[in-house]
């Protein structure tokens, strides 16, 4: 008996958005084939995807076919807002018709003359990445097998487009970090350095970071810092609280003011941000180093004939959160001729299923006097060794030359 022509007429529907020969498309191309697929899989004259955007919180037509100034025109729909949004809100298939009293926020869609219009939510299991809709001309009624069909396609580019954001953001991220991390450190006489970065192995690139800066009147800046988080968010929210730690530098001699002042900077423009940073400022001796801590991990400080320790500073809060901005202590450590400053972030002593204080009775034991690089290699071959670390990890050490 030979098959059912409905059922024939279903697969090869079916067979077209499932084609593997899609998976080698980059994403534009995908887009652009899918849309012209389903515009004549189900007879529409238009078909459009809009790309969600969480943190404004609305969609933007990012493809189109059939009605390309969507794109042009750079069209965007806030959640909840009109057709689109109302589908993205509800994550559930919505029909329209024109003269039905349905609100629109995209006039562009009755402007092209559309009369049915059918949108199904782009999804990553519960995650929302856009919205798919096709349009006609034509008053038509789009039955189970249309949104069945429309749904498989919006599931496979919500995938694509999925796949696309993630690399794209890790490469973004990945490359404005290292372009805000020191490409050469700072030759001054008297001193040494030496650093490491690495990003984590299980998360994307974060916004761990290490600064190294000239100051006024023969001083020098030293920061550590990490804030919280992973991905591009992370990694621009470090760059922009680089900046504005090197901006304060220059306006104060005091560690704990500035970073009293990058808080407050935070908490007015970075809602939800939170850092932990250590900046200190070596004088023009080099015989000292005044530091403050903003939640962040005291170093461990290496002196000739002794074992290394960690420095005492009392650790203030974190910059950023609402947190209290004034209240910041400094603290004057001493770094006698040949001692050896390691500043580092959590990723470097921290370890699933351990404490910390493990973690940071390994750096301390790892931690000596000579050349930095040498104590680098050492501290990373002795945390870090042959597993990767799961976070980010960075590391700053500083010398002061021996006496002669």
């Amino acid at each position: 008996m030979s098959p059912d022509p409905r059922a024939r007429a279903r697969l090869s529907r079916l067979e077209a958005l499932t084609d593997a020969a899609l998976g080698h498309l980059e994403l534009g191309k995908l887009l652009h084939t899918m849309l012209e697929r389903v515009r004549e899989l189900l007879g529409a004259d238009t078909a459009t995807v809009l790309a969600y955007d969480d943190e404004a919180r609305q969609l933007t037509a990012i493809a189109a076919a059939g009605i390309e100034e969507e794109v042009f025109q750079g069209v965007r729909v806030p959640m909840g807002a009109g057709f689109a949004g109302r589908v993205a809100a509800s994550r559930e298939p919505v029909v329209i018709r024109r003269g039905d009293g349905s609100p629109v926020v995209n006039t562009l869609l009755w402007e092209r003359g559309l009369v049915t219009i059918l949108g199904v939510p782009m999804l990553v299991g519960d995650e929302l990445v856009g919205v798919l809709h096709v349009g006609s001309a034509e008053a038509r009624v789009f039955g189970p097998d249309d949104i069945d069909l429309l749904r498989l396609a919006a599931s496979r580019l919500a995938l694509a487009m999925r796949v696309e954001v993630a690399s794209a953001d890790r490469a973004a991220a990945s490359a404005l970090q290292r372009s805000l991390l020191p490409t050469r450190l700072p030759a001054v006489p008297g001193l040494e350095f030496a650093a490491r970065y690495v990003p984590g192995s299980g998360t994307a690139v974060g916004g761990d970071w290490y600064d190294l800066f000239p100051l006024p009147d023969d001083r020098l800046g030293v920061v550590m810092g990490d804030v919280a988080g992973h991905g591009l968010g992370a990694a621009v929210v470090m760059g922009r609280l680089r900046s504005a730690l090197r901006a304060y530098a220059l306006e104060s001699d005091s560690p704990a003011e500035v970073l009293s002042k990058l808080s407050r900077k935070a908490n007015h423009f970075e809602h939800g941000v939170m850092a932990t940073v250590a900046y200190g400022i070596v004088g023009p001796g080099h015989d000292r180093l005044v530091l403050s801590l903003a939640g962040h991990p005291p170093p461990v400080l290496a002196e000739p004939g002794c074992p290394a320790r960690l420095v005492d500073v009392p650790p203030d809060v974190p910059v950023g959160l609402g947190l209290a901005t004034s209240g910041r202590r400094d603290t004057v450590i001493g770094l006698p001729p040949g001692s050896l400053l390691a500043l580092y972030t959590d990723g470097l002593v921290e370890r699933r299923g351990e404490i910390f204080d493990e973690g940071l009775r390994r750096l301390v034991g790892a931690v000596t006097t000579g050349a930095p690089e040498a104590v680098c290699a050492r501290v990373m071959s002795a945390l870090v060794g042959t597993t990767a670390a799961e976070d980010d990890v960075a590391l700053l050490a500083v010398s002061r030359a021996g006496s002669l």
